[in-house]
C-alpha cells in the first residue's frame, strides 16, 4: 500500500495542497494519518478518492455536495463520467482516462485497464493513444516511483500490460530504410523501467527511423562498443530510478563527453532531472511532444 505526503497528492491529483487541507478541515473529505512529527500521511484509498473528487470538481460539482455523497453514489457518478468519456473522447476527458489507469494500477484491475486502453485505441489510434494518454499516465507513475510511493507489484502489473500492447504494435511496423536516421535506444546500468523507451521505440519506428534497441541495464562499455558498430546519429535513454543529484549529473557528463559527435536525448521526470546542468550535446526531453520534433 502506498504512503503519500500532501505534496504527492497535489502532484498526482492537480489539487493544491492548501485546498486539500481546507477540504479535510471543512468537509472531512479524507482523513490522513499523522506521523510522530504531525506530518500528514495518506494511503491508496485516499489518493483514489481524491482523484475521483478532482474529476467531479473539474466538471462543476460543488465540493460541499460531493463530500456528503455516500461511497456508492460517488462511484456511480464517476462511472457515468467514465462512460461519457468513452463515448465522446474529447481532449477534456483525457484526464478521466489517465485517472482511471492510475486506479486500475492501484487495484491491479486488468479489466479496467483493457477497457480504457481499447476505447482510446479505437477512437484515437495507437500513436495518439500513446502520446495523449499513456505517456501522461506514465509520467505520473514515474513521479510515484521517484518518491518511492508505489508498490513494485503495481508498477510491474501495469507496465507488463502496456508492454504487451507496445511490443505487438512494434512488430507490426514495417522495417525502415537503412538510409533513415539511426537512433540507439538503451537504459543505463541499474535502470529497469523499460516502458518509456519502448514507447519511444514505437513512435520513432512508426515515423521511419532506424532503431537499435538495447533495452535495460546496459553497461557503459557495451554502449561504447555498440555505438562503434551502429554509428547512430542519436542516443536516447530514460532515467527513472531514484539516484542522488550528484550521481545523475556525473552520468550525464560522462555520456556527453564520451559521445561528443552525437545528439543525446535523456527523458525522465522533473523530479529526477529538473535541476541537471546539461552539456551542449545532451538534451532533456521533458515531454513526448519534444520527442516528436526529432521525427
Amino acid at each position: 500500500m502506498g504512503k503519500y505526503s500532501i505534496k504527492d497528492l497535489e502532484n498526482l491529483s492537480g489539487i493544491k495542497a492548501h485546498t486539500i487541507r481546507i477540504w479535510e478541515q471543512r468537509y472531512n473529505l479524507i482523513e490522513p494519518q499523522r506521523t510522530e512529527t504531525n506530518i500528514r500521511i495518506y494511503d491508496d484509498s485516499q489518493l483514489k478518492k481524491l482523484l475521483n473528487v478532482s474529476i467531479l470538481v473539474n466538471r462543476g460539482h460543488k465540493i460541499s455536495k460531493i463530500s456528503k455523497l455516500p461511497k456508492e453514489e460517488l462511484k456511480e457518478k464517476i462511472t457515468e463520467i467514465y462512460q461519457k468519456a468513452n463515448e465522446e473522447l474529447l481532449n477534456e476527458t483525457l484526464e478521466v482516462q489517465i485517472n482511471a489507469l492510475i486506479v486500475s494500477m492501484i487495484d491491479l484491475d486488468e479489466e479496467k485497464f483493457d477497457k480504457v486502453f481499447s476505447t482510446n485505441l479505437l477512437r484515437l489510434g495507437f500513436e495518439k493513444t500513446i502520446v495523449t494518454v499513456i505517456y501522461p499516465f506514465l509520467e505520473k507513475v514515474g513521479l510515484m516511483w521517484g518518491i518511492d510511493q508505489i508498490n513494485p507489484a503495481q508498477e510491474h502489473f501495469i507496465s507488463n500490460l502496456i508492454r504487451q500492447k507496445v511490443i505487438t504494435a512494434i512488430d507490426g511496423l514495417p522495417v525502415p530504410q537503412k538510409s533513415s536516421q539511426k537512433f540507439l535506444l538503451y537504459l543505463p546500468e541499474n535502470e529497469l523501467h523499460e516502458m518509456g523507451i519502448l514507447l519511444s521505440h514505437y513512435l520513432l519506428k512508426a515515423n521511419g527511423k532506424h532503431i537499435f534497441y538495447l533495452g535495460q541495464n546496459v553497461p557503459f562499455k557495451d554502449l561504447i562498443e555498440v555505438d562503434k558498430i551502429c554509428e547512430p546519429e542519436y542516443l536516447l535513454t530514460f532515467m527513472v530510478t531514484s539516484k542522488t543529484q550528484e550521481e545523475i549529473q556525473e552520468y550525464i557528463n560522462k555520456v556527453g563527453e564520451q559521445f561528443k559527435s552525437k545528439k543525446i536525448l535523456v527523458s525522465g521526470s522533473s523530479y529526477t532531472l529538473g535541476n541537471i546542468k546539461w552539456p551542449k550535446n545532451v538534451s532533456w526531453l521533458s515531454s513526448v511532444e519534444q520527442l516528436s520534433s526529432y521525427y
